[in-house]
């Protein structure tokens, strides 16, 4: 058991098939299923990585999906330092005390 009642998880579903997307969109757009990630707590008693399961979002939807993570958390950052990029903000600055002279 990966997950249990009340664990905070997210999960995936495709919500619309290739085909089934509207027309009036982009081709490769369409040539992709639209698909949706949610964050929500656990209704199903104890699930496994890779179930079908349901959750209650933070707003009190209901919604069901494949479960893929527990206790997600944001796995992303801005990138290694850039060194000019440190003092631009200075710079700026002092270019702005001059021109305000």
């Amino acid at each position: 058991m990966d997950a249990k009642r009340g664990d905070w998880v997210r999960i995936h579903n495709i919500v619309l098939e290739v085909g089934e997307r509207a027309t009036n969109i982009p081709e490769d757009t369409q040539n992709v299923p639209l698909e949706m990630w949610v964050k929500g707590f656990l209704i199903n008693d104890s699930a496994n990585i890779g179930d079908n399961v349901k959750v209650e979002t933070y707003i009190g939807r209901t919604v069901e999906g494949k479960l893929l993570e527990v206790n997600p958390y944001y796995k992303h950052d801005f990138g290694k330092c850039v060194p000019e990029l440190l003092y631009i903000g200075r710079q700026a600055r002092e270019l702005l005390a001059k021109d305000g002279e």
